[in-house]
């Protein structure tokens, strides 16, 4: 049997073995916890009860986290030339249309976030085998499909994220980095987690929020009390 790292040994001395911790507890100890030299993503998965592959029961919304995601959002605007200074002016990283159309036909899809308006929906349709699978396509349920290119832009860059449940009933979502505060880390997932609470299907029986829980890129996960969330 391998000997424990140095790391290993702190991880292991400050975690209690089948505890569920209160949130702020969980959000401190996720930093103590890493030891990456690179400044790792704090990510919250959420296992849902409900059954994603019926409509009344599919979780999906968009939240903006209070102190963003702490990641350099890469947005590309899809756009008519007289929307292209608005979403350029809003910080978008890439403004176009056909030039883009051809890149992504091509296998280039190095962006973050695709936003467009409606009136150019004939050709990004058109890319959905390619965007579709990288979670890329634009919606007009999460805001990513509008004339208001300028105000989705700032949204995105200032932390608005969108989420999904997959068909296991999960939701994974990155809130932040080791590098936040431990209050900063708390307050996005509390933002994250109040959002999917409101999500909540009419048609989902039984428990909500089985499981929750909080880790960074090189962590284990620590488990979070749900009634403690689910009361706040």
């Amino acid at each position: 049997m391998s000997k424990l790292t140095k790391n290993q040994k702190t991880v292991t001395a400050k975690l209690e073995p089948g505890k569920a911790y209160k949130l702020d507890e969980a959000a401190a100890l996720v930093k103590e916890i890493t030891f990456t030299k690179f400044d790792a993503s704090v990510d919250m998965d959420v296992r849902l009860g409900v059954d994603p592959r019926k409509a009344n029961q599919m979780v999906r919304g968009v939240v903006t986290l209070p102190h963003g995601t702490g990641k350099q959002i890469r947005v590309l605007v899809l756009c008519t030339p007289e929307k292209e200074n608005e979403a350029k002016e809003a910080g978008a990283d890439y403004v176009g249309l056909d030039e883009y159309v051809e890149k992504i036909k091509g296998g280039w899809t190095d962006v973050d976030v695709i936003i467009c308006t409606p009136n150019v929906m004939a050709k990004v349709g058109a890319l959905g085998r390619i965007l579709g699978p990288r979670g890329l396509m634009p919606n007009p349920k999460t805001g990513t499909v509008t004339m208001d290119v300028g105000k989705a832009v700032t949204e995105v860059k200032a932390g608005k994220i969108d989420f999904k449940v997959d068909k296991f009933g999960i939701v994974h979502t990155s809130i932040g980095k080791v590098s936040f505060t431990a209050q900063q880390i708390a307050e996005n997932a509390k933002e994250f987690l109040g959002m999917i609470i409101k999500l909540k299907p009419a048609a989902a029986k039984g428990s909500y929020i089985q499981s929750i829980y909080l880790s960074s890129t090189m962590s284990p996960g620590l488990q979070i009390d749900p009634k403690s969330v689910e009361s706040k």
